[in-house]
């Protein structure tokens, strides 16, 4: 398959630290891809680097045959680990004002209220309504965001990410610290927007969750990738289970079990 996103020896360090040391990977078209590792790994740093959130110290960052490396930050749709909603606007306002900056409108168009700018925020407004009934936030579509419980904040960031019909969507732990119904309800979203189209680079703690929705699955460890492929090679790799257990925990593990 054509590869959308593609990084290339990409770098990251602090005060002498490598966050990221040379990691390159390839994200196909219409595929799920997920991230993972153990804390530390290097999973944030590397998704904040390719969109742009910080600068690499090194590497290249192309998106649909374009280098989009040190872009700011509105090439690539995405979401964050902590949740980042506005609670004091009702639903539609937060995802209005998510769709802004990727508008084909210039400022005096808004100025005026031309027949252009009007055409585009009844598209945006449209559009609200469509993701906010994908989510399944419509019965609270007039409240403000401030009243949604955490999981359904997570929803709303979602649809947010997804506001400009983005063709890749990178989520960071959409998943964590909800309950398993809303785990589900987002595999569920995810895979139906990916069904139209869209492509998902997603980072999550949650293991069960990558190998169950993802096409190809990347780990990282210690700030290099450490193996990709198949999510079922890579659950059952060794290197994958030295690096979440520790080795020191394996052969304990191994003495308890031969006692």
């Amino acid at each position: 398959m054509t590869a959308l996103l593609e990084v290339a020896d990409l770098a990251k360090a602090y005060r002498g630290v490598h966050a990221v040391d040379g990691v390159s990977f390839a994200v196909a078209s219409g595929t799920i891809t997920g991230m993972i590792g153990p804390n530390g790994s290097g999973k944030s740093t590397t998704i904040d680097c390719l969109s742009g959130f910080q600068r690499a110290d090194r590497g290249r960052v192309s998106l649909d045959g374009h280098d989009i490396t040190g872009l700011a930050p509105q090439k690539i749709a995405r979401t964050f680990q902590t949740v980042r909603v506005f609670d004091q606007f009702d639903l539609v306002a937060n995802l209005m004002v998510a769709v802004e900056p990727f508008r084909r409108v210039g400022w005096h168009d808004a100025l005026a209220r031309t027949a252009r700018y009007r055409a585009a925020r009844d598209a945006a407004e449209a559009r609200a309504h469509e993701l906010i009934e994908l989510v399944g936030l419509t019965r609270l579509v007039a409240a403000p965001a401030g009243i949604l419980s955490y999981g359904q904040k997570k929803l709303l960031a979602l649809a947010a990410a997804l506001m400009p019909k983005p063709r890749l969507v990178v989520l960071d732990e959409p998943v964590a610290g909800v309950n398993p119904t809303r785990i589900n309800e987002v595999a569920d979203i995810l895979r139906k927007v990916n069904a139209a189209g869209a492509t998902f680079l997603i980072v999550e703690h949650n293991v069960e969750f990558i190998t169950g929705l993802c096409d190809h699955v990347i780990v990282l460890d210690q700030g290099k990738k450490l193996v990709e492929g198949p999510p079922a090679e890579v659950h059952s790799d060794q290197r994958v289970l030295d690096a979440y257990l520790g080795i020191d925990e394996r052969q304990t593990s191994a003495v308890a079990e031969a006692s």
